[in-house]
């Protein structure tokens, strides 16, 4: 856990930049179209998933306006023709890395992963190569600040709100099923906690260190992965030390 809630910290720093906020901007419309598509009505109260990415989508201060368009031009034919892929593979060290991408094009997009996995030392593996190492779950992330209340306390909510787990690294990390990570998230928000981020996401089951130099080659790699701009998700099972 601490590695994920780590790596899961890098990303909202690179986020904070101009660039990145523009391709987070643009998985998240990806991920609301998808969302309309796969759940067949526009509505939020009716679409969990849909209801989700917009939440999502709010969290790193995206425009109301784009958010509307990204649900009209769900509606639109021939608009958003996005294909869910899941790609998995080893980076410098031997880390498992997985990439879920959205795209209209599945061979450029498997092109230009490969290539990115060569480019850094990695390989490109087969479906189900390093899956079984992640467990697909729901992560609330608390900050520590917002939500003056003791551990213990914030763990009993957890619990008793459903949760699987709480663990204390650079936030509170609480863990759930990923079917219940919206009732979870609810009954927080009406304890009163202030809920930083809720995702569905894929916790590695046992994390890999590595010296500096492997390290920093392996966070290259997935950096270039994010930065791709048909992937939404990279996850490892790298445990970054500070």
């Amino acid at each position: 856990m601490s590695g994920h809630s780590k790596w899961a910290q890098i990303k909202r720093q690179k986020a904070k930049t101009d660039a990145a906020r523009g391709k987070a901007f643009s998985r998240a419309a990806r991920e609301i179209i998808v969302a309309v598509r796969q759940g067949g009505t526009p509505t939020i109260e009716a679409n969990l998933r849909l209801r989700m990415a917009v939440e999502a989508a709010r969290a790193i201060n995206m425009p109301m306006e784009n958010i509307k368009r990204a649900i009209e031009r769900a509606s639109g034919a021939g608009e958003g023709n996005y294909e869910e892929l899941t790609y998995e593979g080893y980076g410098p060290g031997g880390v498992a890395v997985v990439v879920d991408a959205m795209t209209p094009n599945r061979k450029r997009t498997a092109a230009d992963v490969r290539y990115i996995f060569d480019r850094h030392g990695g390989n490109l593996g087969e479906t189900g190569c390093v899956g079984w190492m992640f467990h697909k779950k729901g992560l609330i992330l608390l900050d520590e600040a917002e939500n003056r209340r003791s551990e213990d306390d914030i763990m009993l909510l957890a619990l008793d709100a459903g949760a699987e787990d709480l663990k204390k690294d650079d936030t509170y990390s609480v863990t759930t099923a990923a079917e219940d990570l919206d009732r979870v998230k609810q009954a927080l928000v009406k304890a009163g906690l202030k809920i930083e981020s809720a995702e569905v996401t894929k916790i590695p089951t046992t994390m890999v260190e590595l010296d500096e130099e492997q390290a920093e080659k392996a966070i290259r790699l997935l950096e270039a992965l994010e930065e791709n701009d048909d992937v939404q998700n990279v996850y490892s099972n790298l445990e970054v030390k500070e």
